[in-house]
């Protein structure tokens, strides 16, 4: 199975007032580029999804486990399904998201 999909082709989206792009949608898997400008809130929520990401730009606080983690470019995390998260924007800025399995949701 070959999922390929060109920048021009991404699919935007937005959830909780955040713009997105879906980058591709494989079997169990699906990849977001997430478009995150200061004025951005995403409150605690969870999913019933693995969420691994890596940050492109921006600075960010994110809140799970009942810790806080300063990102900035260059660094990644794992959140594991289930588990009630948030993050707050310091910096606008990019990142991707991997989500295991596909986030109905965001399609």
């Amino acid at each position: 199975m070959k999922n390929i999909v060109k920048k021009e082709n991404a699919v935007s989206r937005q959830f909780l007032g955040v713009d997105f792009v879906v980058l591709s949608i494989g079997k169990d898997s699906m990849v977001t580029k997430m478009l995150y400008k200061a004025t951005d809130n995403v409150p605690f929520h969870k999913h019933p999804n693995e969420q691994s990401g890596y940050v492109i730009s921006g600075k960010y606080n994110l809140k799970f486990g009942g810790e806080e983690f300063a990102l900035s470019e260059g660094d990644t995390y794992s959140i594991p399904a289930n588990i009630e998260h948030s993050i707050e924007i310091i910096e606008a800025g990019e990142v991707v998201d991997v989500f295991t399995p596909i986030r109905e949701d965001y399609l």
